[in-house]
């Protein structure tokens, strides 16, 4: 019998650095494909921060932590390879939530076909979770206006770096918070950002006076960190933040203390996290408000590729060192 394989969570994460020994590399037997079923073999699997979450045992947060002996959560693109379903031919291309494994077998629940004539590896960058949570975040929940000002963490990020530039397309100052004068360069130089903060040399406070002399409007969090109080103190009245994500706590037994409520009271300001679970049913919609964009050659991308499932172990901890340069993801 034929095999594939796959990485099946068997530890909680305690925080810090992700060791090999919370996962198990496993053969799993090829599936029988049933009446309405498919095996799809995945060529492309992202990584992203929300891992972090998926493996903690929290069973109040807004998506069921991964249990332990299954295979691990992420999204994916691959391509049919056997179909019983109608709505499924051999050779379509698919994207969704397939796990870390080479094959996965479905009855196409949560599947998307890709039609976008477009690699593999932009339709991850671009079309999956990246886009649709930046979609999602800035339009629906950031609610923008032309001439606004945006301030955006992890604006280097697979994320972020779709935000700035859709927000830029739309008429935004915006503004981009990374960790390295590469990343700043290449927000501004290469993705139209107006400017970038090296937080890690800069002196914080005074590059945002600097920048946003007349406050900032909209602020798109996905870091946490110290910077996060000095951008809600500048904040205009009526603004919005949207909390994607906050990784400098996801390694930490006790997140670090947030802003004070008292600027968020003074200045009325709207701050609302989401998640894309809480959305999976919006995805044509989001997609039809991207596709535009990309079509026009508004978004661009680039993409940090690892070779092989197994260096998605030890390819988690780019995250916390900075190291990764755009969507990070691995090719099967």
């Amino acid at each position: 019998m034929s095999t594939f394989t796959a990485i099946n969570l068997v530890k909680r994460p305690q925080g810090g650095p992700i060791t090999q020994d919370i996962f198990e590399i496993v053969s799993l037997p090829t599936p029988k494909v049933n009446p309405g079923e498919i095996l799809v073999k995945q060529n492309y699997m992202s990584l992203d921060p929300a891992m972090f979450g998926w493996m903690q045992p929290d069973t109040d947060s807004y998506i069921p932590p991964v249990n332990l002996g299954e295979v691990m959560r992420s999204s994916g693109v691959g391509e049919v390879v056997e179909s019983h379903h109608p709505d499924f031919k051999v050779g379509d291309r698919v994207m969704g939530m397939m796990g870390w494994q080479e094959y996965f077998h479905s009855n196409g629940k949560g599947l998307n076909k890709v039609d976008a004539p477009l690699p593999d590896e932009t339709i991850l960058s671009v079309f999956a979770l990246p886009g649709l949570t930046a979609t999602q975040g800035l339009f629906n929940v950031g609610k923008p206006k032309a001439g606004e000002t945006i301030i955006v963490t992890g604006a280097a990020g697979s994320v972020g770096s779709i935000v700035g530039q859709l927000a830029k397309a739309d008429g935004l100052h915006v503004i981009g918070v990374v960790g390295s004068d590469e990343k700043a360069n290449w927000i501004v130089d290469e993705l139209g950002f107006d400017s970038a903060i090296n937080y890690k040399t800069a002196d914080l406070a005074a590059e945002l006076d600097k920048l946003a002399p007349q406050g900032i409007d909209l602020f798109f969090e996905n870091t946490a960190g110290p910077i996060q109080s000095l951008i809600v103190d500048r904040m205009n009245p009526h603004g919005r933040v949207m909390v994607c994500g906050l990784i400098a706590d996801y390694s930490k037994q006790t997140p670090a203390p947030g802003p004070s409520w008292m600027n968020i009271l003074k200045r009325r300001i709207t701050v609302q996290g989401f998640t894309m679970p809480d959305h999976y049913s919006e995805v044509p919609s989001l997609l039809e408000k991207l596709t535009p964009y990309v079509l026009q050659g508004k978004i661009k991308h680039r993409s940090h590729i690892l070779d092989g499932l197994t260096s998605s172990i030890e390819g988690l901890n780019l995250f916390f060192s900075g190291e990764n340069k755009g969507k990070l993801m691995v090719k099967l």
